[in-house]
Protein backbone atom coordinates (compact mmCIF):
# COMPACT_ATOMS: atom_id res chain seq x y z
CA UNK A 1 0.00 0.00 0.00
CA UNK A 2 1.07 3.73 -0.95
CA UNK A 3 1.79 5.89 2.08
CA UNK A 4 -0.20 8.51 2.53
CA UNK A 5 1.78 12.09 1.72
CA UNK A 6 0.40 15.38 2.31
CA UNK A 7 1.78 18.99 1.70
CA UNK A 8 1.70 21.62 4.28
CA UNK A 9 0.65 25.03 3.69
CA UNK A 10 4.17 26.03 3.09
CA UNK A 11 4.75 23.04 0.44
CA UNK A 12 6.88 21.13 2.56
CA UNK A 13 6.01 17.14 1.96
CA UNK A 14 4.65 15.57 5.46
CA UNK A 15 3.75 12.10 6.05
CA UNK A 16 0.85 11.24 8.34
CA UNK A 17 1.71 8.81 11.39
CA UNK A 18 -0.95 6.95 13.32
CA UNK A 19 -0.90 6.28 16.81
CA UNK A 20 -0.96 2.50 17.65
CA UNK A 21 -0.20 2.07 21.48
CA UNK A 22 0.15 3.25 24.08
CA UNK A 23 3.18 2.34 27.05
CA UNK A 24 0.47 2.14 30.19
CA UNK A 25 3.46 1.65 32.23
CA UNK A 26 4.94 5.17 32.11
CA UNK A 27 1.94 6.86 31.50
CA UNK A 28 1.24 9.16 34.08
CA UNK A 29 -3.03 9.90 33.53
CA UNK A 30 -2.69 13.76 33.19
CA UNK A 31 -4.61 13.96 30.00
CA UNK A 32 -2.82 15.99 28.03
CA UNK A 33 -3.33 13.59 24.54
CA UNK A 34 -7.05 13.07 25.13
CA UNK A 35 -7.41 17.02 25.34
CA UNK A 36 -5.25 18.21 22.60
CA UNK A 37 -6.91 15.03 20.37
CA UNK A 38 -9.20 16.38 17.56
CA UNK A 39 -10.90 13.09 17.36
CA UNK A 40 -12.27 10.43 19.48
CA UNK A 41 -8.91 8.11 19.84
CA UNK A 42 -7.83 8.44 23.21
CA UNK A 43 -10.19 7.40 26.63
CA UNK A 44 -8.96 7.78 30.86
CA UNK A 45 -9.58 4.65 32.49
CA UNK A 46 -8.84 3.77 36.30
CA UNK A 47 -5.60 2.16 36.00
CA UNK A 48 -7.31 -0.90 38.89
CA UNK A 49 -8.83 -1.97 35.76
CA UNK A 50 -6.35 -2.92 33.82
CA UNK A 51 -4.47 -6.23 34.18
CA UNK A 52 -0.87 -5.93 35.35
CA UNK A 53 0.29 -7.88 32.02
CA UNK A 54 -0.87 -5.01 29.79
CA UNK A 55 0.72 -2.49 31.91
CA UNK A 56 4.48 -3.99 31.96
CA UNK A 57 6.17 -6.49 29.89
CA UNK A 58 8.60 -6.98 31.71
CA UNK A 59 6.80 -7.36 35.03
CA UNK A 60 8.90 -4.33 36.32
CA UNK A 61 5.59 -1.68 37.27
CA UNK A 62 6.47 1.82 38.27
CA UNK A 63 2.83 1.90 39.62
CA UNK A 64 1.84 -0.78 41.43
CA UNK A 65 1.61 1.27 44.43
CA UNK A 66 -0.30 4.49 42.30
CA UNK A 67 -4.07 4.76 42.24
CA UNK A 68 -5.31 6.95 39.23
CA UNK A 69 -6.19 6.89 35.71
CA UNK A 70 -3.81 5.70 32.89
CA UNK A 71 -4.98 6.64 29.39
CA UNK A 72 -6.15 3.78 27.31
CA UNK A 73 -6.91 3.94 23.11
CA UNK A 74 -10.29 4.19 22.82
CA UNK A 75 -10.48 4.06 19.10
CA UNK A 76 -7.33 3.79 17.41
CA UNK A 77 -8.93 3.72 13.79
CA UNK A 78 -10.38 7.29 13.97
CA UNK A 79 -6.70 8.94 14.47
CA UNK A 80 -5.75 11.73 11.40
CA UNK A 81 -1.88 10.75 12.20
CA UNK A 82 -0.91 14.63 13.23
CA UNK A 83 0.77 13.45 16.46
CA UNK A 84 -0.53 16.20 18.23
CA UNK A 85 -0.91 13.56 21.36
CA UNK A 86 3.07 12.47 20.83
CA UNK A 87 4.34 15.96 21.02
CA UNK A 88 2.64 16.93 24.07
CA UNK A 89 2.88 13.58 26.34
CA UNK A 90 5.79 14.14 29.13
CA UNK A 91 6.13 10.78 29.15
CA UNK A 92 6.64 9.94 25.51
CA UNK A 93 4.15 6.83 26.03
CA UNK A 94 2.75 7.01 22.31
CA UNK A 95 4.12 4.69 19.69
CA UNK A 96 3.23 5.86 15.97
CA UNK A 97 3.49 4.54 12.44
CA UNK A 98 2.99 5.82 9.15
CA UNK A 99 0.01 3.83 6.86
CA UNK A 100 3.10 2.13 5.00
CA UNK A 101 5.05 0.75 8.02
CA UNK A 102 1.48 -0.28 9.39
CA UNK A 103 0.13 -2.11 6.46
Amino acid sequence: MQPITGITRGGVEWTPAFVVSINQSHCIGCGRCYKVCPRDVFELVDRDDLALEELDDDGDDDFDEAPGMVMNLKDALDCIGCQACSRVCPKNCLAHESLSAAA
